[in-house]
C-alpha cells in the first residue's frame, strides 16, 4: 500500500555526470518491488509535484533502499545537494512491478537503457533466470556496471562506441550473438519500440517499465497514458495510465 512518509537520507555521491546515488533510510524498501518507483517532493515550495524516480536498489534487512538519478530539472537540482541526514519527503511504493515469475527458471535479457539502467538492477538481484543484462550508454561513463556483474554477464553498447559495442542495446545483441526466452527493459522510447518489435519477430514475450513525464503520480490526473489493446476500466477508452497501471507492461500490449 503507498503511503506518504518522511525519511532520512543515508548517503549521496555523484557517479557519473549528473548522475546521483542516493541511499535512503525508509521502511518503505521492505515491500519494493524491482520495477516501483517513487515520488520524491522538493522541499521548494514552488515545485508542487513530486519527481518519479525508479527503485534502483532494496537493503530490507538494514531498513533502506537506493534511487539513481538524472538531474533534469529543479527538482532533481535540489536532490543532487541532500546530504546526509536530511529529511526527504517520500510517496511510495507506485507503480506495478516486473512480473519475476515470468522468468523463472528462463534465459532472461535484463535491459537497460540510459536512466533506466537504476531498475535493472533490484531486477537482477531477484531474478531467478539465466540473466544476461545489456546495457546502453551514451558513452564510458558506465554508472551501475560493476554492481550488475555480480547477478549475471553484462554486455554493454554505447553511442561514441568508447566501450563495448559502438551503437545501442540491439546491436550489442547481434554482435555478441545473444538469444533469450523473456526481456525485461526500462529505458527510452526508441530502445523500447525496438524491444517490442525484435519481441514480436521472434514470438517471445517482453516486459516494458516506461518511462514518462508524471505529474500526480497515483492516476487521477491522466498525464501519462499511453494506447493500448485493452479497455481501460478507469477511462473505459484504450489506454492506460503508466504511474499505476504501469510503468511495466508486456510490450504487445501497448502502442508506443
Amino acid at each position: 500500500m503507498k503511503q506518504k512518509t518522511t525519511a532520512k537520507v543515508r548517503s549521496q555521491r555523484e557517479i557519473a555526470p549528473d548522475i546521483f546515488d542516493m541511499w535512503i533510510e525508509t521502511s518503505l524498501g521492505a515491500d519494493a518491488k524491482p520495477g516501483q518507483f517513487l515520488g520524491v517532493y522538493p522541499k521548494d515550495q514552488s515545485t508542487l509535484l513530486p519527481r518519479p524516480i525508479s527503485i534502483c536498489e532494496t537493503d530490507r534487512a538494514g531498513g533502506a533502499l537506493r534511487i539513481v538519478y538524472r538531474i533534469a530539472g529543479a527538482g532533481t537540482r535540489e536532490f543532487s545537494g541532500y546530504q546526509k541526514g536530511d529529511a526527504i519527503s517520500l510517496l511510495g511504493n507506485l507503480g506495478n512491478g516486473f512480473p519475476l515469475e515470468q522468468g523463472s527458471g528462463k534465459k532472461a535479457f535484463l535491459m537497460g537503457g540510459g536512466i533506466g539502467v537504476p531498475p535493472i538492477l533490484e531486477l537482477a538481484k531477484q531474478l531467478d533466470a539465466e540473466k544476461r543484462i545489456i546495457l546502453g550508454y551514451r558513452d564510458r561513463n558506465l554508472f551501475l556496471k560493476e554492481d550488475l556483474e555480480k547477478y549475471g554477464a553484462v554486455y554493454v553498447a554505447t553511442e561514441d562506441g568508447s566501450a563495448g559495442t559502438k551503437g545501442n542495446v540491439m546491436d550489442a545483441i547481434r554482435e555478441n550473438a545473444l538469444e533469450a526466452d523473456v526481456i525485461f527493459a526500462c529505458g527510452p522510447m526508441p530502445m523500447l519500440r525496438a524491444i517490442r518489435a525484435y519481441a514480436g519477430e521472434r514470438g517471445i514475450p517482453a516486459y516494458i517499465s516506461l518511462e514518462e513525464h508524471m505529474a500526480c503520480g497515483v492516476g487521477a490526473c491522466l498525464g501519462c497514458v499511453v494506447k493500448t489493446k485493452k479497455i481501460d476500466h478507469h477511462s473505459h477508452v484504450h489506454n492506460a495510465r503508466i504511474c499505476t497501471d504501469g510503468p511495466v507492461f508486456e510490450a504487445q500490449d501497448v502502442d508506443i
